[in-house]
């Protein structure tokens, strides 16, 4: 199958709602039935404030996460339009890929 692979940069204490960021975004690439995610921690980058991000001791809120997924035109098009009208403000990253399964479940 053609698609996308998308990924999304966050961190742990970014919220939508009263939702960690991460996990509301899973959970709506779910409820599109887009085929998997896997939120991937990081332990340490910087985004576009340039400001390095890690995760302290004393404060995990302020890890890199990393949201990772593949979804056909059709469903990246639909995901786009929600994090629109949700009003999301998340980097990403998406390119062009080939996916499918292969052997038996």
């Amino acid at each position: 199958m053609k698609g996308f692979e998308i990924t999304f940069f966050t961190r742990l204490d970014k919220k939508h709602g009263s939702q960690m960021l991460s996990e509301w975004l899973m959970r709506a690439a779910r409820d599109l039935n887009i085929g998997g995610v896997t939120i991937l921690a990081a332990s340490e980058g910087f985004g576009r404030d340039k400001k390095i991000h890690a995760a302290h001791f004393f404060e995990l809120g302020d890890q890199p996460q990393e949201i990772v997924m593949t979804a056909s035109e059709v469903e990246t098009e639909r995901l786009f339009s929600l994090l629109k009208a949700e009003h999301i403000n998340i980097a990403y990253i998406k390119v062009p890929v080939e996916f499918g399964v292969l052997g038996e479940d």
